[in-house]
């Protein structure tokens, strides 16, 4: 089932959390870049629109071994992201709810 306007609000909460700001010498900066860099509260704040995007995938019919690849993509931002340090550069480089919404995309197509 393809609902447009599903996709377009997990896109827009994507690039909020991903891709919000740009930054000199950084590059595209999200929420998740800079709510992460609050020790352990920031990254799982975030977690839960990221969780908004996964549920989008739900209702829009994606199969449930996709939907665990992207939960275990949330996860892994989240427990990751924890870490001083590496966690920052991971929100920051690693675009997970991206590459969720980018998955959700190619189901669609190949739908």
């Amino acid at each position: 089932m393809t609902d447009p306007a599903r996709l377009d609000r997990a896109r827009r909460v994507a690039d909020l959390l991903d891709g919000a700001f740009s930054l000199p010498v950084v590059g595209e900066i999200g929420l998740d870049g800079l709510l992460g860099l609050l020790p352990i509260v920031g990254d799982w704040v975030t977690a839960v629109p990221a969780l908004y995007i996964v549920y989008q995938g739900y209702r829009l019919g994606l199969p449930r071994l996709t939907l665990a690849v992207m939960l275990l993509r949330v996860g892994v931002d989240a427990v990751a992201g924890s870490v001083p340090v590496f966690g920052d550069l991971l929100d920051i480089t690693w675009k997970a709810n991206r590459r969720n919404v980018a998955r959700i995309e190619r189901h669609l197509d190949g739908a």
